[in-house]
């Protein structure tokens, strides 16, 4: 067993221990609107999950580049409002080319064959492909920095306002999520990611 001090290791080293052993995450594909001329910034991140039920609450993660706020967090804190798309096989191609590094001025979905489609309660547009998004407002904006006091990265807490859920993976009169059918997608490390998989059953303690 080897022990490691995270505060003997450099920050890249941390993450590539974090991001190889909380696995797998799953990626929300967050649509927002910029301030040039109503341009849809878009982009992936794993650095994501769920928070609370009650009220429907969801975390992501934005990490910062030497300090500056990425286009989705400062979209976020500018209009308050994002939808959070859940990523599966058919549209992760796609998601994965909006991780370009872009200017705040270009949309990464030019560089992708999705489409957008209106939302019903923000102004932020969803994309029509993905067979589960969320329209999410603003709830707690809570900057992370280093032990130097740098900013490094922007977590942000957002409430769901409304849920769109494709035929195909929405049992409407049981209420559950179709996994076969959702075919959700996960990260793993480095440029990896992973299918559902094999699925077992633990029933839990009463």
């Amino acid at each position: 067993m080897y022990s490691l001090n995270p505060e003997e290791l450099t920050a890249k080293d941390n993450y590539k221990l974090m991001s190889g052993s909380i696995v797998p995450r799953p990626i929300a594909f967050v649509t927002t609107l910029s301030d040039h001329d109503g341009i849809i910034n878009a982009a992936p991140f794993s650095f994501f999950n769920v928070v609370s039920s009650d009220p429907p609450l969801l975390s992501i993660s934005v990490g910062r580049k030497n300090g500056v706020m990425k286009d989705t967090a400062r979209n976020v804190l500018a209009h308050n409002e994002l939808v959070v798309h859940i990523c599966d096989e058919d549209i992760i191609e796609d998601v994965n080319e909006t991780a370009a590094l872009l200017e705040p001025y270009e949309s990464e979905l030019e560089r992708t064959r999705l489409t957008t489609v209106l939302s019903s309660v923000v102004a932020v547009p969803g994309i029509q492909e993905a067979l589960i998004r969320m329209e999410c407002k603003l709830y707690q904006h809570i900057p992370i920095s280093n032990d130097e006091g740098v900013p490094v990265s922007d977590l942000l807490l957002v409430r769901i306002v409304q849920y769109h859920f494709s035929e195909k993976v929405y049992l409407a009169d049981k209420g559950y999520i179709l996994m076969d059918q959702l075919k959700p997608v996960s990260r793993l490390a480095g440029n990896d990611y992973a299918k559902l998989g094999d699925r077992f059953t633990v029933i839990r303690p009463e």
